[in-house]
């Protein structure tokens, strides 16, 4: 007898099990805490593999993790398009591998895009949480694709802004944004208008060069930097990179892959991870930045969490 097949667990049935980011908090955190404790923290994880697709201007990311707090083990892949002409394609499609820690067996096939874009909402969450001045009252979202979605979602469900501002490179998506989602967003003709004055700033572009810069930010403002997830993308600029306390994920795929980090040549001051386990002060009086790449733990959290949340209910 062979091992049983894999389940697949399509999109709907993973917002089913997934239905609030916030679900993921306690994993997440638990996660990124173990990941910068080294090898004591039993997440082992290399940087993402990346295979360019260069005559579709397109990338294939692998991404492999094994959590031994959590027993699981996870490969993510990951395509990412730079859909020129406004495409019915996303220019982010994922699907996420669970298999049996104890002997190999491939045990479900997971849609990736959901866990994706909340997860990714929820480090972001984290990292706000810990990083954001005392009084914030004005969000801002540069970017209006799946990302501002998932990330408005979570950030109204756990801060309280008074004001909430969206800028998008193409403003009818910024638009149609506005007009669904719960609640009042104020839809910005420029990046800098929606940025000036503005306590938190998100960056979810698909951007190769800066959009966000230095001089538009008030001082101590927590900026999520969660677009530019190559070495030659930028969103942010050397002044705004340069004058915050910056913050990262991973400190290997930042100096591997993070063009803003990179090529501002920027310090990294800590890991999310280490600010969690207490090792490193958050500074949430100065400008900070968190430059988010993303983490293959993380899925496998994510993905460990909906398969547990399925197999409870079937």
């Amino acid at each position: 007898m062979g091992s049983a097949p894999p389940v697949f667990i399509g999109s709907e049935e993973v917002e089913k099990h997934l239905h609030r980011a916030s679900l993921l908090l306690p994993a997440l955190e638990a996660a990124l805490g173990n990941f910068s404790a080294g090898a004591a923290g039993g997440v082992v994880q290399p940087v993402r593999a990346v295979v360019p697709v260069r005559p579709h201007g397109g990338y294939l990311g692998v991404m492999p993790a094994y959590s031994a707090a959590d027993d699981a083990l996870t490969t993510k892949l990951v395509t990412f398009y730079e859909h020129k002409k406004d495409s019915s394609v996303p220019s982010h499609q994922a699907t996420v591998l669970l298999f049996d820690p104890t002997n190999g067996s491939l045990k479900a096939v997971l849609d990736g895009s959901v866990i994706t874009a909340k997860r990714t909402a929820a480090v972001s969450a984290i990292a706000t949480k810990l990083l954001m001045p005392a009084f914030a009252e004005v969000l801002c979202i540069l970017g209006a694709g799946v990302q501002a979605y998932s990330h408005y979602e979570i950030f109204m469900e756990l801060f309280t802004f008074k004001e909430v501002r969206i800028w998008n490179r193409t403003k009818e998506n910024a638009v149609k944004f506005a007009n669904s989602v719960n609640g009042p967003v104020q839809v910005c003709s420029s990046a800098q208008e929606a940025v000036t004055g503005a306590d938190v700033i998100i960056t979810v572009t698909m951007a190769t060069t800066p959009i966000l810069f230095g001089e538009w930010v008030k001082p101590g403002a927590h900026i999520n930097a969660v677009g530019a997830s190559r070495p030659d993308w930028r969103e942010l600029d050397d002044e705004l990179m340069k004058n915050s306390v910056l913050f990262v994920d991973s400190r290997e795929a930042a100096l591997t892959e993070s063009g803003d980090v990179i090529l501002s040549k920027a310090e990294i001051f800590a890991e999310l991870g280490e600010v969690l386990k207490g090792t490193k002060p958050a500074l949430p009086e100065k400008t900070t930045v968190f430059k988010s790449l993303g983490m293959a733990v993380e899925d496998t959290v994510a993905a460990k969490f909906v398969y547990d949340s399925w197999s409870a209910a079937n």
